[in-house]
This record gives C-alpha cells, sequence and structure tokens, in this order.
C-alpha cells in the first residue's frame, strides 16, 4: 500500500503544479487587466482635472466679459441722459 501511495505521489504533485500554474496565470491575467484599469483611470482623473482647468479659465474669461458689458451698459446709460439732458436745454431755449 505504501509503494503505491508513492508510486501515486509525484502523478498527483503534477497535477497539483499544473493547477498552480493556471491559477498563477489566472491571477496574472487579472493583475494586468486590474493594471489596465487603474491606468484607464489614472488618465481619465488627469483628463478631468484638465477639463476642470479649462472651464475655471472659462468662467473667469466670462466673468470678465461680464464685467466690461456692464461697464459698457453704465456708461452708454450716462451717454443717453447727457443727450437727453442737452435735448431737453436746447427745447427750452
Amino acid at each position: 500500500m505504501k509503494k503505491s501511495m508513492f508510486k501515486l505521489l509525484p502523478a498527483v504533485a503534477v497535477v497539483v503544479f499544473a493547477s498552480g500554474c493556471a491559477t498563477n496565470s489566472t491571477v496574472d491575467s487579472v493583475k494586468l487587466l486590474a493594471d489596465s484599469a487603474q491606468q484607464s483611470a489614472n488618465e481619465a482623473k488627469e483628463a478631468a482635472a484638465a477639463a476642470q482647468a479649462s472651464a475655471a479659465s472659462a468662467q473667469a474669461t466670462a466673468d470678465d466679459a461680464l464685467a466690461a458689458a456692464n461697464q459698457a451698459n453704465m456708461t452708454a446709460e450716462e451717454a443717453n441722459e447727457k443727450v437727453d439732458r442737452a435735448f431737453k436745454k436746447s427745447m427750452e431755449k
């Protein structure tokens, strides 16, 4: 009985080793997939940060344009008031 067990031991070791290699291969595949997913996530994070910076710059530009438009509107209203006063003054004469 012991002799037959010793004869089977190498065969069992080969089967265990072979299944261990398949498991290692699967683990390696999963690791590569996880590394690829992490790389994609990092790239997406960088793209999102760049988009955020671009949006902040666009907002600053829009705020500046709004301030300039408001100033131009105030200047136009002041000019209209001056013209109205001048017109009324000329009508009084």
